[in-house]
């Protein structure tokens, strides 16, 4: 019983730290040079922005959700007419969700390591590839 009441305090502690981290990054959006903006719209036209690491893969940007929370996600999947910010600058892009082989390759060229993974809670990575307009 004492093993099976120590597992189930453990896990319950991870989940405390999975969400205390994810809620830190939520709340405070830590901006560098390495980031960009993207603003992302709903139905009613409403713009919401999250601060993201962009994937610089020659001539293509990409965004991908690394996290549990990911409204601007499905934000972009709904309209995926979405405003770039980067250095300084706002362009327009059109986000397209990547799949297939196109999606493994990303994953595998610009994997995240461990201690990310474990700190995010392991949450499925999707990726969008987004085209200038």
């Amino acid at each position: 019983m004492n093993v099976v009441k120590a597992a189930v305090i453990a896990i319950l502690v991870y989940v405390g730290i999975v969400a205390a981290f994810e809620s830190f990054l939520g709340m405070f959006q830590p901006e560098g040079a390495s980031t960009i903006v993207i603003t992302t719209t709903d139905g009613s036209g409403s713009a919401e922005d999250r601060v993201v690491s962009p994937i610089d893969d020659g001539e293509d940007l990409y965004v991908s959700a690394n996290h549990w929370p990911r409204s601007w996600y499905k934000r972009a999947l709904e309209n995926p007419e979405v405003q770039v910010t980067r250095d300084g600058r706002t362009s327009e892009y059109l986000a397209v969700p990547v799949a297939g082989a196109e999606h493994d390759r990303l994953a595998t060229e610009h994997a995240h390591g461990l201690v990310f993974r474990i700190l995010t809670g392991f949450p499925p990575r999707y990726f969008l590839q987004l085209d200038p307009r």
